[in-house]
């Protein structure tokens, strides 16, 4: 399963799903949206952060927890 992280500089939301991933141990891999524009023509983001799962674009904000258990498994 791969799993990224779309973010933006200072994004206070990304954190908090980085720190439900690492409780969950979650792998995942954190991009920068501002650093790597195709992500963003590739998956229609406008709010930070968006969360891709096996390269499908899952969540955009802070998904509830429940939820996010259920697309990762």
């Amino acid at each position: 399963m791969k799993v990224e992280i779309l973010t933006t500089p200072d994004c206070a939301n990304c954190s908090v799903v980085e720190k439900m991933l690492d409780e969950m141990k979650i792998p995942y891999e954190v991009i920068d949206v501002t650093e790597k524009s195709e992500y963003l023509e590739k998956y229609s983001i406008y709010t930070a952060p968006g969360i891709v799962i096996n390269g499908k674009l899952e969540f955009t904000g802070i998904p509830k927890k429940e939820e996010l258990i259920e697309k990762l498994r």
